[in-house]
């Protein structure tokens, strides 16, 4: 591992950090949000929060399928939450077969529960419900296998994730389950008012007690499954965790020296500085390419992370257009799937991400250990920048290509069938881009040679009768030395 001898807990010294090569060269990961929220598999993983706030859909589902709130809480799910059907080798085989080279499980997420074996918690899949150490079987699996490990902590969520339970009768206020579910500190009533949400000061802050123990449980998960990725959502942001996040990266940073592997931390929006950590954006990309490396995550389903019986898919097509878009612009896609509570993966899911091995088994090398090109691409089709905007964008076209570089080689990516002929104007003999020759051009799973030809206006490429794959068609274009 490159870098500094050691990491002090100070931003200065935090952005001396060096992103692995390992990272550079994945590029597509599979996240899981699993918990005990897929027993009621009611709207989305956001339930054990909504169930408490009086007027939601979730509270009114509650209440007529399950009873009042201090006969039945969001606890007495746990027993339901069996896993009796998981196999983590199973689930490895499969996200390998998808093509993924890293994998991430929600450790802990807003509501409490730890699916890992938490020495700080009598809430936790190791020893409630499955009564077994999710996360270690996982990272055991993926160690076995060569898939890269990571893990997710929300931990930092749950001062306020319960707080509805507070303003009516609830087992929320029983000081049986105060361990559970938490401080339960009040939090903005209007989902609608995204300014207060996207605070960093929030009111009250959270206080020494909780941030000395979201420290100690998030430095747990490093010791005990050694993770190179560890993930964080947005709300490690407040102004008050700074100096624990700090200290957190750099006893992180200074056991991966240890280990002498390379690891990465994911931040949304501003929580730590550029260079210090690895951004990344919820269910949304970038216009352009960020010189520094770069994350989105997102979901197969547009409605959820978490199971639910009523899944809204998105189609193959547009994530692995959104795969490519991203790889082409410096970054990573951590794409995520959401099991049932005994353990098996929606055929729906597993579906998808069969579909999109078998589209990286033709065209993975335009995509693993590439690095972005002089520009990402072309074409008319904007995308939408920023977070949760990946399903704003229109369908992409044939016209619209991204590139990718390795070596002497780069790939161009046709985000659509281009019928046939392709034209790809930024290779034009004038284009500023290219300054050698171009001696040869492939599609990458088609035999037969192409016919091609350069001049001033573009690259033009004589498509082959039959498509060698489905969804996005990529060229391999090799220049002379």
């Amino acid at each position: 591992m490159s870098g500094p001898s050691s990491f002090e807990p100070t931003w200065e010294s935090l952005k001396n950090y060096t992103v692995p090569t390992w990272y550079k060269d994945a590029k597509f990961g599979i996240f899981i949000h699993w918990g005990a929220y897929s027993v009621p598999a009611f709207k989305n993983e956001w339930y054990p929060r909504n169930m408490y706030r009086q007027g939601t859909p979730e509270f009114e589902h509650h209440v007529k399928t399950y009873g009042p709130h201090t006969q039945f809480g969001y606890k007495d799910f746990i027993p339901q939450f069996t896993a009796e059907k998981f196999d983590a080798d199973e689930w490895v085989d499969l996200f390998k077969a998808a093509g993924a080279k890293f994998v991430v499980p929600v450790a802990e997420h807003h509501d409490g529960f730890a699916m890992y074996d938490c020495s700080f918690s009598r809430w936790t899949a190791a020893k409630m419900g499955p009564k077994r150490d999710i996360v270690g079987e996982l990272a055991a699996a993926s160690d076995r296998q060569g898939l890269i490990f990571g893990v997710s902590s929300h931990r930092a969520e749950h001062w306020w994730f319960m707080d509805g339970g507070r303003e009516f009768e609830s087992d929320v206020q029983d000081p049986r389950y105060e361990d559970f579910y938490g401080p339960a500190q009040p939090a903005s009533r209007d989902h609608n008012n995204t300014e207060a949400w996207a605070s960093k000061d929030w009111q009250p802050r959270p206080d020494a007690k909780f941030l000395e123990d979201w420290l100690a449980r998030t430095c747990e998960l490093v010791d005990k499954y050694q993770p190179k990725l560890i993930w964080f959502d947005w709300w490690i942001e407040q102004l008050i965790f700074e100096t624990y996040l700090q200290r957190f990266a750099a006893y992180y940073y200074n056991r991966a020296i240890e280990w002498d592997h390379g690891v990465a931390i994911n931040y949304k929006l501003e929580a730590f500085p550029e260079g210090a950590a690895v951004l990344d954006v919820e269910r949304g990309q970038l216009s352009a390419t960020r010189p520094l490396f770069w994350q989105t995550d997102t979901a197969l389903a547009k409605n959820s992370w978490g199971y639910t019986t009523g899944q809204e898919y998105k189609n193959v097509s547009d994530v692995i257009g959104d795969l490519v878009d991203i790889v082409s612009k410096n970054g990573a896609l951590l794409l995520n799937i959401g099991p049932r509570p005994d353990g098996t993966i929606p055929e729906p899911e597993q579906a998808m991400l069969r579909e999109i091995g078998r589209w990286l088994a033709v065209n993975g090398e335009a995509i693993y250990n590439t690095r972005p090109w002089e520009v990402f691409g072309e074409g008319p089709t904007e995308v939408v920048e920023g977070p949760f905007a990946d399903t704003k964008r229109q369908s992409f076209t044939g016209k619209d290509f991204r590139f990718t570089t390795n070596g002497n080689t780069l790939y161009a990516t046709a985000l659509a069938w281009p019928g046939e002929a392709a034209l790809i104007t930024s290779l034009a003999t004038d284009s500023p881009h290219i300054s050698r020759e171009i001696i040869n051009v492939e599609l990458l799973g088609n035999s037969s040679p192409l016919t091609w030809e350069q001049d001033g206006i573009g690259l033009r490429i004589q498509m082959p009768a039959e498509r060698p794959c489905d969804h996005a068609y990529t060229f391999k274009i090799t220049f002379a030395e």
